[in-house]
């Protein structure tokens, strides 16, 4: 199996309460692939995300990256594997100032000073916020908060890109922004989203999730393009194919 392969084998995560969350799900991302969770609220998509380093661990089946499974005793490894960017981009920033918040993580994997300023760089320039290095994190726009929470885990140089609502509370520049740097990643990128219209822009594979199980699996424009598939899950059609189904 090649690197940044994702598989999900009869998952199940309860809440402490007894609350199902996820309903045996099963699921193989192939390395490189990017891939849409989409689902009301409730569905189970940020339960799901929060599996695949070990936020979570399942209360059955298995979480595996390439052949490594996700358990107690192998986080560190799948978090090097494992980049998460978190939905509020303020419970990733913490530090001084952006540069020392992105060299963060390549500094705890113990890399030379030189290779850590390398990786800083580099992850800014990625995601167009290298002119914001020496600035505070909450002196911030939200677009550019976000764009630093990304670099931060680029910079990390992981397998596997997990995002959970990228795009939330983005401003127009700021979300064209994010889609160019989506659709340029190299790594297998796992995103929860609500903005269909992001997932047609940048994912090539949906999976709808509903009541904690997968309920379709297929192709970004044949799963979005079903209207009844997307009602029975409390959604609705992207915008652009509702404009483009109401324009025939």
């Amino acid at each position: 199996m090649n690197a940044g392969a994702v598989r999900l084998k009869g998952l199940r995560f309860d809440y402490p309460d007894g609350t199902p969350a996820l309903r045996g799900v099963d699921l193989h991302i192939s390395p490189g692939e990017g891939v849409a969770v989409i689902g009301a609220n409730g569905a189970g998509k940020s339960t799901l995300l929060l599996q695949l380093n070990g936020l979570l661990l399942p209360t059955a089946g298995q979480v595996a990256i390439d052949e490594l499974q996700v358990s107690r005793t192998t986080l560190a490894a799948i978090r090097q594997r494992v980049g998460y960017v978190f939905q509020d981009a303020d419970d990733q920033l913490f530090m001084p100032s952006v540069e020392e918040d992105v060299a963060f993580g390549p500094r705890n994997q113990g890399l030379p000073p030189a290779e850590v300023q390398q990786r800083v760089q580099a992850a800014l320039q990625q995601v167009g916020a290298l002119h914001l290095a020496t600035r505070a994190p909450w002196r911030l726009s939200g677009g550019e908060k976000r764009a630093v929470a990304i670099a931060g885990v680029l910079a990390m140089r992981p397998q596997v890109l997990v995002l959970d609502e990228p795009s939330a509370g983005l401003d127009p520049a700021a979300r064209r922004r994010l889609i160019h740097l989506l659709q340029a990643c190299v790594q297998t990128r796992v995103m929860a989203t609500h903005d269909l219209d992001l997932v047609l822009d940048t994912c090539q594979r949906v999976v709808v999730m509903h009541q904690g199980a997968v309920q379709a699996d297929g192709p970004a424009q044949q799963v979005l393009a079903d209207a009844p598939l997307l009602a029975r899950c409390g959604l609705e059609p992207p915008l652009s194919l509702s404009v483009r189904e109401t324009s025939r």
